[in-house]
């Protein structure tokens, strides 16, 4: 007979009604992959989910058939797992059939009316060394004289105001910062948003917000961008609306 566990499973604390155990907990595996996880030791993935490292390992091989997830061979990793290549696939149906454009350009377009500046979003991609930060979406200021950031402009993830933003609220990458790097994003977490001037380029100025997931972690940043000459903190204001209107969405 199998052994009961002494410590109630996450998956049993939160299991679905009527649902199937097995699944549960198949679904708790993934489920413990967080934000700046590259990989899970089975260790790691039996405390995170509180189950027995066998019954881990059974339920393992099920989702490695499934290609989600994926035993690491070789690197600093090697023998641990890491999710597979069918939740991307996933991930690029959900996103398909998700508009976020319907979500996140209605508000970045109510921000360039109220301020008459450039409104972006800012998500990062890739992983150190080679992190960066993607332009997802884009409303230009009426001014003839603006940035010439357009949706789909790939960005340096460790300077501007949405790269700071970015950092400064993912704990992983926070810590990773050089101290003076960490000062500053301790500044920008206390603030709640990120202004500056010539950060990026010299002549050009931003305002940045996070936006955050219904988990509590950040997604990306909304960022207003205007040239240095029009700077003004005061558009901190509705930057900080615009973003709390899309957290959790």
């Amino acid at each position: 007979m199998p052994r009961k566990a002494v410590t109630e499973s996450v998956s049993d604390a939160h299991a679905a009604p009527g649902g199937a155990a097995a699944v549960d907990r198949a679904l708790s595996l993934l489920a413990a992959f967080r934000a700046g996880d590259a990989a899970l030791s089975l260790a790691e993935l039996a405390e995170r989910t509180r189950l027995y490292k066998s019954t881990v390992l059974r339920l393992l091989a099920s989702l490695e058939h499934a290609r989600l997830i994926q035993k690491l061979d070789d690197g600093a990793h090697r023998g641990s797992y890491a999710l597979g290549a069918e939740v991307a696939r996933l991930h690029g149906l959900y996103a398909a059939s998700f508009s976020l454009d319907r979500v996140v350009l209605p508000v970045l377009r109510e921000l360039v009316a109220q301020t008459g500046e450039s409104a972006a979003y800012h998500v990062l991609q890739g992983q150190p060394p080679h992190l960066t930060r993607l332009c997802l979406y884009r409303v230009d200021s009426p001014h003839p004289i603006r940035d010439h950031i357009r949706a789909g402009d790939v960005l340096p993830a460790d300077r501007g105001t949405g790269a700071r933003v970015l950092t400064a609220f993912n704990d992983a990458l926070a810590k990773t910062l050089p101290e003076k790097d960490r000062k500053i994003a301790a500044e920008i977490r206390a603030r709640g948003y990120c202004a500056s001037v010539g950060d990026r380029l010299a002549e050009v100025a931003g305002i940045s917000a996070p936006v955050f997931r219904a988990d509590g972690t950040v997604a990306a940043a909304l960022t207003l961008t205007m040239p240095a000459h029009r700077y003004d903190e005061r558009y901190a204001k509705p930057v900080l609306e615009a973003a709390r209107a899309l957290s959790g969405q």
